[in-house]
């Protein structure tokens, strides 16, 4: 006999009712770090965006979850995203029309017109996109050996390269390493025409989810670094980059090859290298690595015209180029408020 379904909105303040929930997701197959109630905690905190978690239930129990962040800004509108900040975080379990049924209803009782799934199933009727994003996960090698021979010849070439400059690798979880991160990081997103995120939601992140930073330094300097996530036995190098420096040291090669030595050792068998945008540089620098891209399907629900945050879009471009000019000063005490909104 099949219970009815009914939805609610979490207590993301209440423990029991987050430990039940995190119960839950940890359980999922298909679960990643995004849907924990955690991740929705930090982004709270850490970009002062709202967050609503609706759980679907029946006989009591969890059935389906899904992490929403109403997303508020005066450049980019608003919508409601499960996740927030995230590349995935969609309808979780069972229950998927009633949740998005919940989540529609909720986006007009906030004034969002629109509602943004990203990964998960579809719910019947809205538009869907599997074209944009490509994803990129595989699993780990043995050792570092097999962890080569598993990087195709020409990229295989530039990590034993970067083997060969004098570069320290340093892992640490203590707030001078995510102070370190985030100044290798700004400076990395600056050069590409992006504003940063608030170091204030990288911590917030840092302290409800598993997670340390990898740093690759040059003659006492970093020069890359990367913030890490680590979730059912899988890593996700999350927020990363490297400065101007970076290119010619081959940091960012030696930064991820030393990463997935460092996943290994604590116990993880998959590397989730994120989502790239179709066609772009930063996708065909994961398939030069082995990576084989997968299709991101995300869904939405819009009353009017969808929100379309995208720095590929044309209509950005000029913003792109400026950003990238910008003294890095600047862009680091303007981008955090533009930043916040993008989600």
């Amino acid at each position: 006999m099949t219970h009815p379904l009914t939805v609610r909105e979490a207590d993301l303040a209440d423990a029991r009712d987050s430990a039940a929930i995190d119960a839950f997701v940890r359980g999922q197959t298909d679960a990643t770090p995004f849907h924990l109630p955690g991740w929705s905690r930090a982004i709270q905190a850490g970009s002062g965006q709202r967050a609503h978690y609706l759980v679907a239930e029946g006989a009591g129990r969890i059935a389906g979850v899904l992490p929403l962040t109403a997303m508020r800004s005066p450049l980019f509108g608003k919508a409601l995203i499960s996740a927030a900040f995230a590349v995935d975080g969609g309808i979780l379990g069972t229950g998927i029309e009633p949740l998005a049924a919940a989540a529609w209803a909720l986006a007009r009782r906030l004034g969002c017109p629109e509602v943004e799934l990203r990964g998960g199933a579809a719910p019947d009727g809205w538009a869907t996109d599997d074209q944009s994003y490509l994803g990129f996960v595989r699993d780990l090698a043995a050792d570092d050996e097999a962890e080569l021979l598993a990087i195709p010849r020409k990229q295989r070439a530039e990590v034993r390269r970067s083997l060969g400059f004098d570069l320290d690798v340093v892992v640490d979880t203590d707030a001078a390493a995510y102070a370190e991160h985030h100044r290798v990081y700004a400076e990395s997103v600056r050069n590409l025409g992006t504003p940063v995120f608030p170091a204030k939601l990288l911590r917030a992140v840092a302290g409800e989810l598993d997670a340390d930073v990898l740093t690759v330094r040059h003659g006492g300097k970093a020069v890359a670094s990367v913030l890490s996530l680590y979730f059912n036995g899988t890593v996700y190098p999350y927020w990363g980059g490297g400065t101007a420096a970076a290119r010619g040291l081959r940091a960012n090669d030696r930064m991820y090859f030393a990463l997935m030595a460092h996943a290994r050792a604590r116990g993880c068998t998959r590397f989730d290298f994120g989502r790239s945008k179709t066609g772009t540089g930063a996708a065909a620098f994961k398939k030069n690595w082995g990576f084989v891209p997968e299709p991101r399907r995300y869904a939405k629900r819009s009353d009017g015209p969808a929100r379309e945050v995208n720095p590929l879009n044309p209509k950005y471009a000029l913003m792109v180029r400026t950003w990238q000019r910008l003294p890095l000063p600047i862009a680091n005490l303007v981008g955090p408020w533009i930043s916040r909104g993008l989600g």
